[in-house]
């Protein structure tokens, strides 16, 4: 509760900030109200499409304690909504992490359609024991797991998917989506909501609004 109150906060804060600067960019061009009529609907992050290459390398899952490989991992028939996250943080990792719990009650039984990956950018501390003591604070069921390795492995995911930033202090809000096997990913920098998250996933939510209406009938 306390986590996504936080998130409430944080997004607030980015929305202000925001609509300041679209408000300086509209008024620049000569168009400040139509800024004001709009800057309410500016989103909390940026959204852009990329093309990402799986590095070969072996991480190790919380969940089991086994040690698997990355590319089969992603790559097993299922959506993925990754994350990079460390257990020691108390800013942006809690705030991605409540996001990914909610979009985990949104989906309901359609959540199995989905894969949530957490890699810890912080590996040396954290253990697969510690990983799974967090998942468990945030009520991750078995389609979300966390990933720990060595350092070496963790920064080569991290640089794959261009998310090192050298100091885990730096590290940034990002969330990546691949709404199918074969897609490009969809990268949001920022802080997108659950809703935000269910929208780059239309074939999911496609199946979790079809149980939804035979459930009612």
């Amino acid at each position: 509760m306390q986590a996504i109150t936080r998130l409430r906060v944080v997004r607030a804060m980015i929305a202000a900030l925001l609509a300041s600067v679209w408000v300086l960019r509209v008024s620049a061009l000569g168009n400040e109200a139509d800024a004001h009529e709009h800057h309410h609907n500016i989103p909390l992050y940026i959204r852009s499409i990329a093309n990402y290459s799986v590095p070969d390398v072996v991480l190790i899952r919380a969940n089991d304690g086994r040690r698997v490989q990355l590319s089969e991992e992603l790559d097993d028939n299922r959506a993925v909504v990754l994350s990079f996250i460390y257990t020691s943080c108390t800013t942006v990792c809690p705030l991605t992490s409540a996001t990914l719990a909610d979009l985990q009650g949104k989906l309901g039984p359609a959540r199995d359609l989905v894969h949530v990956v957490s890699i810890s950018i912080d590996p040396e501390y954290d253990t697969p024991a510690r990983l799974r003591d967090y998942a468990a604070r945030f009520g991750a069921g078995p389609q979300w797991q966390h990933y720990t390795g060595t350092l070496t492995a963790s920064q080569r995911t991290q640089r794959a998917f261009d998310v090192y930033r050298g100091n885990k202090m730096d590290h940034a809000p990002v969330t990546l989506v691949r709404p199918q096997p074969g897609d490009p990913w969809v990268r949001l920098d920022g802080f997108a909501s659950a809703d935000e998250l269910m929208a780059e996933l239309p074939l999911v939510c496609k199946t979790r609004a079809a149980g939804q209406n035979n459930a009612r009938r």
